[in-house]
């Protein structure tokens, strides 16, 4: 992912001489006060009495029967009730107490990079606390696979406060090295279906800015666990603005380009390849049969959330009804 900076050739002349600046350390227990006041309480007063909506289906005890939906698992079909009616039924099971959730987090450069003040770590950082406090407040456990570029970490599935802190300090200090290379994304999804046996809610959190081949392994991972794919983004991303003469640096390579956006013509190309991307990226996510939250950099984390569970609630409702990518708030 390319970063933008004004060019300027004495400022880009001290730039490379002068050592890179130290990231700021990453404080979990204030970042857990804070959100605790600003989203999570809320959140959880809108959570309170709708548990048992939000992650259907993965216990033993027969919860409903109804009609098959396209990406529907073929394991669950009811073949009985379906030759009876002879229409196609599946069924879904009532979800254990406890469920396991895991973030598989893609940390690598691209993952800093932010146009107005907030930058996608953040926002990834701030998503993890939120969710991770909320299940493990109902004694579910929480478990991370953090992928930095090269090499990736697993934090075993547990539960409580100092779990989750020890969980945000370690994605705190997983950054790419600069020269890293291009995102492998298919690596940290073959890392999260051989590391996790037990059927769990996964939530995958990235950019989704990667080397192609990523998306069948996806697909295989929907087919064992529930997945959500939370993907993060800045609006510089899909439209640039008359900045200029610019320098767009490569956050994962270190390669340069110096491109003039005064120019509408390239614009205007820069937008139509931003909106080819993200077509091609929800019909990937589609036919993986996977959903989408997106969330960008200028969001409201707790409105996005609150989204998030309406959309849950009307799909549990709606018996599977809704399918795909989710629409944003």
């Amino acid at each position: 992912m390319f970063g933008l900076r004004r060019f300027n050739k004495r400022a880009a002349a001290a730039a490379n001489d002068a050592p890179p600046a130290a990231p700021p350390r990453l404080d979990a227990e204030e970042l857990m006060r804070r959100l605790d006041w600003t989203v999570i309480r809320r959140l959880d007063g809108a959570l309170q009495g709708d548990y048992r909506t939000l992650f259907r289906g993965f216990g033993l005890d027969l919860a409903d029967l109804r009609e098959y939906q396209p990406r529907d698992d073929v394991r669950h079909i009811d073949w009985n009730v379906t030759a009876r009616l002879q229409t196609p039924y599946v069924r879904e099971f009532q979800e254990d107490r406890e469920v396991s959730a895991w973030f598989v987090l893609d940390l690598s450069g691209s993952i800093d990079f932010g146009s107005a003040g907030v930058r996608k770590r953040t926002l990834l950082t701030e998503f993890v606390a939120v969710l991770a406090r909320l299940l493990t407040r109902y004694g579910n456990r929480v478990g991370g696979i953090l992928y930095a570029g090269k090499t990736s970490e697993v934090l075993p599935a547990r539960s409580g406060r100092r779990h989750v802190l020890h969980l945000l300090d370690r994605v705190g200090q997983a950054r790419a090295d600069g020269k890293s290379g291009q995102t492998r994304l298919a690596y940290l999804l073959e890392q999260a279906y051989s590391t996790i046996k037990r059927r769990s809610v996964v939530f995958v959190i990235s950019d989704f800015i990667s080397a192609p081949g990523w998306e069948p392994v996806l697909g295989m991972l929907a087919q064992r666990h529930e997945v959500i794919a939370v993907r993060l983004y800045d609006p510089l991303e899909q439209a640039l603005p008359d900045l200029g003469l610019l320098v767009l640096e490569d956050a994962e390579t270190g390669e340069q380009l110096f491109v003039d956006t005064h120019d509408p013509g390239f614009r205007r190309r820069f937008a139509e390849q931003a909106a080819k991307r993200e077509e091609a990226l929800r019909s990937a996510l589609a036919d993986a049969g996977v959903d989408c939250l997106e969330l960008a950099t200028d969001d409201r984390l707790d409105a996005a959330l609150m989204h998030f569970t309406r959309l849950r609630k009307r799909r549990s409702q709606l018996a599977g009804g809704v399918n795909g990518p989710w629409a944003r708030p």
